[in-house]
């Protein structure tokens, strides 16, 4: 595993973030919220049924989560203790809103764990897999986002971005000292 601390708040790991200890993983989900590939199958694999029954749940309630939005469930079988789930954009050709909607996942993330009491929450890399969100441009959003909001609201203690690949890892080492 390979770890960074650029910031007292900030750190950066290569990791599988279904193993981490935290308050709240954030799950990079689909609309549907009932699971799917990547990040979202192996948090849904390795936190059994109840969070799929908590997603159904809020999936009854309001219909789902639209993109840029985030709900919450618990975190089923998993170390951490919540599970936020936020729809990422599928890119496009960058003309369409996904920047605006990937800043959104943050931000709505953020504000969510602040109104749960969560101190500490990991990211992974939204959009950037099958929703093919370029890597750069998603790592820039992503720092520039929490930098803001961890500026403005002292709640949280400390994020941390979990890369599951050398190439998000390194794109956020080079990336993380122009926002902290």
């Amino acid at each position: 595993m390979n770890n960074k601390q650029f910031h007292t708040k900030i750190k950066l790991i290569k990791d599988d973030i279904t193993k981490l200890k935290v308050d709240a993983i954030v799950n990079a989900a689909n609309n549907s919220l009932l699971g799917g590939g990547g990040v979202d199958g192996a948090i849904h694999k390795a936190g059994g049924r109840q969070i799929l029954d908590e997603c159904v749940e809020i999936r009854s309630r309001q219909g789902g989560c639209k993109t840029g939005e985030a709900v919450i469930t618990s975190a089923g079988k998993l170390p951490a203790k919540y599970v936020i789930h936020t729809v990422g954009p599928v890119w496009k050709d960058g003309n369409n809103g996904e920047e605006e909607l990937l800043a959104s996942c943050y931000n709505n993330s953020l504000r969510l764990a602040v109104e749960n009491k969560i101190k500490f929450i990991a990211f992974p890399n939204i959009s950037t897999g099958v929703y093919k969100f370029p890597k750069e441009p998603a790592a820039d959003i992503a720092l520039r986002e929490v930098s803001k909001f961890l500026s403005i609201d002292q709640t949280i203690q400390e994020v941390i971005f979990v890369c599951f690949d050398d190439e998000n890892f390194n794109i956020y080492s080079e990336k993380m000292n122009n926002y902290i």
